[in-house]
């Protein structure tokens, strides 16, 4: 249940082809950093989030479904999940989450489709 996780919404106003590395990154509580890096890979999008100071420079891992709206003007990215639950999401690992397909299986069950996992 986690093969769409892993692509934009069609309402998250997605301009394929935009770097948003450096856009602000805004949960439903607050700001959590900016994007370091994104793909935009069909079935494979994602945001990688450095957290600054708010989780002591630890990076998070969005899947794009988690994102609810981009604002290119602001160069803002709102995500339909709390600062605590990103927060709680598994451990982000740069070297592991393109080669290892149980941590790629484990983010898309803790982020579920929309939220529906069961923790949110």
């Amino acid at each position: 249940m986690t093969e769409h996780v892993w692509s934009y919404k069609p309402t998250a106003g997605r301009l394929a082809g935009t770097d948003l590395t450096g856009y602000k990154v805004e949960a439903t509580d607050g700001s959590i950093g900016k994007v370091d890096k994104h793909s935009d890979e069909v079935t494979d999008a994602y945001l990688v989030v450095d957290t600054g100071m708010w989780i002591f420079g630890k990076e998070v891992l969005l899947p794009a479904s988690t994102v609810v709206s981009i604002d290119p003007e602001e160069q803002r990215i709102y995500v339909d999940r709390t600062k605590g639950q990103i927060k709680d999401a598994p451990e982000f690992h740069r070297e592991k989450h393109l080669e290892d397909p149980a941590y790629r299986s484990e983010l898309g069950s803790y982020y579920g489709v929309g939220g529906t996992s069961g923790r949110f």
